[in-house]
């Protein structure tokens, strides 16, 4: 088993830095974490084949070449990558007896999900500009939503996540790691590595708070303008269906925004001395590999265009 104090020397300071950081995860329990493992396998290997499906299904049939559904694709694409950072490391640690993880392979995890999830949240602003835009202005939508505009909404979505990632991803990894370098966590996020962290970590919880809150605000102000002309358009509709088939649309994304938003806003608005190990594992663990299972669920099975192409992709490989 690795050593639980892998450090280095700095004599110049006469302390010890770690090198390494062990994952605790949930339990030590033998029979939960083969329990706890079949389960994540389950939701992981669901994970991937719903949204990379739905990749595919976008791809192949042209009903659902339309900007709603490139953003969709991609927002697939991005939460299989999202669930990728985190759960094969899990799964591994749930049966290996060594749980360690290295400086680098944490700093490395915590960008990526840092800038994956920042990026979902860029994204689900855009396609909540998506469906107004197709609501409120159906005539124009082909011409206002051209690859000219959704092309760089997506573009700087990652964009803006890989920013985003990398400026806490060098915050959190400048401070200095002299004590214990157990981390209790199934994965490096930022709190209980500021927990963690033998420096003083006030400008960085600043950094935590102002710029997740920059964020959230932003992201969440430009969902709440655009469904509040959604709902004055739908007000104004005189057809039933098409009444109910707005809201069968929009009240799948508003779901999914509402169930990410909140476990983002639980985890990171808040000082890392309020951090709760087995507690904030789990809202953790909800938004970067339940929630990436659930999306495909919450877009797909409410959409009657996708449900159809699914049909039909299922009677051609059927027969």
């Amino acid at each position: 088993m690795a050593s639980r104090l892998d450090i280095r020397s700095t004599p110049a300071e006469n302390v010890t830095e770690a090198t390494m950081f062990i994952l605790l995860g949930f339990t030590d329990d033998l029979e939960l974490q083969v329990f706890l493992f079949l389960l994540f396998l389950a939701i992981y290997l669901f994970t991937l084949i719903g949204n990379f499906g739905l990749v595919v299904l976008v791809i192949v049939d042209s009903r659902l070449h339309n900007p709603m559904y490139y953003f969709l694709s991609v927002l697939s694409f991005l939460d299989a990558c999202y669930s990728t950072v985190v759960t094969p490391k899990m799964l591994v640690d749930f049966v290996e007896e060594n749980k360690s993880i290295s400086f680098l392979g944490c700093a490395t995890q915590m960008l990526l999900f840092v800038s994956l999830g920042t990026a979902e949240c860029f994204l689900l602003a855009a396609m909540a500009y998506d469906r107004y835009v197709a609501i409120y202005s159906p005539l124009l939508y082909a011409l206002t939503m051209s690859p000219r505009v959704y092309v760089p909404l997506i573009v700087t979505s990652y964009a803006g996540g890989i920013v985003h990632g990398a400026i806490h991803t060098a915050a959190t990894f400048s401070l200095s790691f002299c004590g214990s370098n157990e981390i209790r966590h199934v994965f490096c996020d930022i709190p209980p590595l500021l927990a963690l962290s033998c420096s003083d970590i006030h400008t960085n919880e600043l950094l935590l708070l102002y710029l997740v809150g920059l964020i959230e605000m932003v992201t969440i102000l430009i969902v709440l303008v655009s469904y509040g002309f959604i709902l004055f358009a739908i007000l104004n509709m005189h057809s039933a269906e098409g009444r109910r088939k707005v809201f069968s649309t929009c009240g799948s994304h508003l779901t999914g925004v509402s169930i990410y938003h909140g476990t983002i806003l639980f985890s990171y608005m808040r000082p890392s001395s309020s951090y709760a190990s087995n507690h904030d594992m789990v809202v953790s663990i909800f938004y970067t590999i339940v929630i990436p299972m659930l999306n495909p669920i919450i877009y797909s099975l409410r959409n009657k265009d996708v449900r159809e192409a699914m049909k039909k992709l299922w009677r051609k490989f059927g027969s």
